[in-house]
């Protein structure tokens, strides 16, 4: 018997298509953010349960908002009793949690609990006949899903694996690592050019509105540029890196390396010179990125902390005279009250969308929490009426707890406000329908978050996606990088999907 209610659930040609591949064999489902990819999981679920009627089903996601979310489409589309479908998490004590798994039919979990509980004996896995790992593109280096993923297949009598992701990443490394970790066995892939996905789909606008970086800007840039060539020209001299242009993972890969150099013992001068020479460039390309994309009084606070630092590279940055010429202008800058252009043209952006459309949803994106607080302030300046959704508290800095976080969703969707400004928390998976207008602040370099972003309109209306870019900046390097990503992944996936999966290490976790 189905656990699906009757007339409740109409699933479209490829979510079908795909839940038959993902029926069948461990499956990574790759599409757009918002074409479903929960349902999916609910027609494999109905069909585990159905061939073993005794077993029970597991769902995975990284926070507990999209927790929230798979819960909620369990309860309104299956017959499941309500209280056999439990959601948790590590505020649940462990005692408590022991219960429900023995009560559960459907668990839905963090990661992170499933993993301490599988370490702690708490829960064994032999009697569950599916697992879904959503966002699986984490499921790489330490993350829990590899653990989570490995005890499945050692314990389930009958296990099934599927992974869920609108990206896993532009590399084949980073794929063939996600389908290693999570026992894949076949790739399913869609775009919007897909022929049984063409007819859900509603056209998305795309553009670019540029802005000039002031005169004022501009001479800061040169300076920290010229600052930082000499550190980049050093390092690729001494063949520690392999251009003269790295980019910031490469130094960060770079500084692993260096230091587990010296920490086992190679305590040369050259070592240390290039511990000190990563670490000053690392943070002269951060300060780069605030000062073109971000704002005068966010660049001259980080540059104040060097400053005040009395960490050996900070001290040694510090004393170039080039430096100290910069944090003079930032901190005149700073005090001037000159804004960086994209605050006023987002105004202009915004107020000409509600000119439009008075009832418009709009979404506006942002890397840093001081810069969601910031747009935030201009649209209250200017009477416009937004809320912040942003992720838990940092040490001592400013967050919402998970429940906040539900709250003002819940809001948004019911139209109390037409203005939602996000960090990163907004990017995966959250159920934030009928979006009209996508604003990124700034580019992003990563195709994963640039998709997740992207994927917020066009569900179910014509949307339009606005980029913000400063011209002849780390901006216009970001929005071509992201792009030039996404195609390249998308050809790899479709090739993987057609002549299937190359599977590396132990051939045994594989049989």
């Amino acid at each position: 018997m189905s656990i699906l209610k009757l007339g409740t659930l109409e699933p479209r040609d490829y979510q079908k298509n795909i839940a038959k591949t993902a029926s069948e064999k461990n499956t990574l489902v790759v599409i757009p953010t918002g074409m479903g990819k929960t349902l999916i999981s609910l027609l494999v679920a109905a069909e585990r349960l159905e061939k073993y009627p005794e077993s029970k089903i597991m769902i995975l996601s990284p926070t507990r908002p999209l927790s929230a979310q798979h819960k909620k489409t369990f309860e309104n589309f299956t017959i499941i009793p309500e209280d056999e479908i439990v959601l948790l998490t590590g505020k649940i004590r462990p005692e408590d949690r022991i219960e429900l798994y023995k009560k559960a039919k459907i668990i839905i979990a963090t990661p992170q609990t499933i993993e301490n509980d599988l370490e702690n004996n708490r829960i064994d896995l032999s009697n569950f006949s599916f697992i879904v790992f959503d966002e699986a593109h984490r499921a790489v280096k330490e993350y829990a899903y590899s653990y989570i993923a490995k005890k499945f297949r050692i314990q389930s009598k009958n296990p099934l694996i599927l992974g869920l992701t609108a990206s896993p990443g532009a590399t084949r490394e980073k794929v063939q690592e996600i389908c290693d970790n999570l026992f894949i066995k076949a790739v399913e892939v869609r775009s919007e050019s897909d022929s049984d996905v063409k007819k859900y789909i509603q056209p998305i606008e795309y553009e670019n509105i540029y802005v000039e970086l002031p005169e004022q800007f501009k001479k800061i840039k040169i300076l920290l540029e010229e600052v930082l060539k000499d550190d980049l020209y050093w390092l690729k001299e001494h063949n520690y890196t392999f251009t003269y242009k790295p980019t910031k993972k490469m130094l960060l890969d770079a500084q692993k390396k260096v230091t587990a150099s010296y920490m086992s013992g190679s305590k040369n001068y050259s070592v240390f010179w290039a511990i000190m020479r990563i670490a000053s460039a690392i943070k002269l390309l951060h300060a780069l990125e605030l000062l073109e994309t971000q704002d005068a009084k966010f660049l001259y606070d980080f540059l104040k902390k060097i400053e005040k630092s009395k960490k050996r590279t900070d001290t040694r940055l510090v004393k170039d005279p080039r430096m100290r010429e910069a944090i003079k202008l930032s901190e005149e800058l700073s005090a001037s009250n000159i804004e960086h252009p994209k605050l006023q043209k987002i105004v202009e952006v915004i107020k000409d969308l509600l000119n439009k459309k008075s009832n418009a949803k709009i979404i506006v994106f942002a890397n840093y929490r001081a810069t969601v607080d910031k747009i935030k302030t201009i649209l209250d300046e200017h009477g416009i009426n937004s809320e912040i959704l942003i992720g838990q508290a940092i040490k001592e800095g400013r967050g919402l707890t998970q429940k906040e976080q539900l709250e003002v969703l819940r809001k948004f969707r019911e139209s109390e406000f037409p203005i939602l400004i996000c960090s990163s928390v907004g990017e995966e998976g959250l159920d934030i329908p009928a979006i009209d207008y996508a604003i990124f602040y700034e580019a992003v370099p990563s195709e994963i978050r640039h998709i997740q972003r992207r994927g917020r309109v066009g569900r179910q209306t014509v949307g339009k996606v606005i980029f913000l870019i400063t011209k002849n900046t780390r901006d216009e390097q970001y929005y071509y990088a992201a792009l030039k990503k996404e195609k390249k992944m998308k050809r790899m996936l479709y090739k993987m999907k057609e002549k299937g999966i190359k599977r590396k290490g132990n051939l045994l976790d594989w049989l």
